[in-house]
């Protein structure tokens, strides 16, 4: 039998790889990007009329209802889901997704508290993923995490390969 102190380890490490797992499976999760990727996004770096071709697809899509929560919104905005390969330095775009504006701010949790909008985030989040504010807590540690990590990562290569289409058509 383990000493009462190593059991008590144990259980915490048990509780907490659970915990791991439960928020994985959240619907809705904050995102970091890597500070080195802060300020650049699709938006400000396509032509116009190729962001428009891309975000219009995602709303024509979604149908007027937000990808992640699916409530029905006048407003949709265009969110860019980037997946990073820490080992090979890759930075790549995985999507475009469709969101009401509570989803995103979620997402971009590190903007949402610079603007003091943290509150309704959490709100969301929870009503969201049906969990408590332990649970957010435990959310964005993760999330916290893996931000750190990512800055560990000097210089990231950028895959666009799933909008490549668009780009070449544009050099025609």
């Amino acid at each position: 039998m383990l000493p009462p102190f190593y059991y008590t380890e144990f259980l915490t490490w048990c509780f907490m790889i659970n915990d791991v797992e439960k928020i994985k499976r959240f619907k809705l999760m904050p995102s970091p990007v890597p500070d080195s990727c802060w300020y650049s996004n699709l938006r400000t770096v396509l032509p116009k009329g190729i962001w428009d071709i891309i975000r219009k697809e995602a709303y024509a899509q979604a149908n007027g209802k937000c990808m992640i929560c699916g409530s029905k919104v006048n407003r949709l905005e265009a969110h860019e889901n980037w997946v990073y390969d820490e080992k090979n330095c890759v930075q790549k775009l995985e999507s475009i997704l469709a969101l009401c504006h509570s989803c995103h701010a979620v997402i971009h949790i590190g903007r949402t508290q610079l603007i003091d909008q943290e509150e309704m985030a959490i709100k969301h989040f929870c009503k969201v993923n049906g969990c408590s504010y332990s649970d957010y807590i435990k959310a964005l540690a993760l999330a916290n995490e893996k931000h750190r990590r990512l800055n560990e990562v000097s210089e990231w290569k950028l895959d666009v390969s799933i909008i490549a289409h668009l780009l070449e058509d544009k050099k025609d």
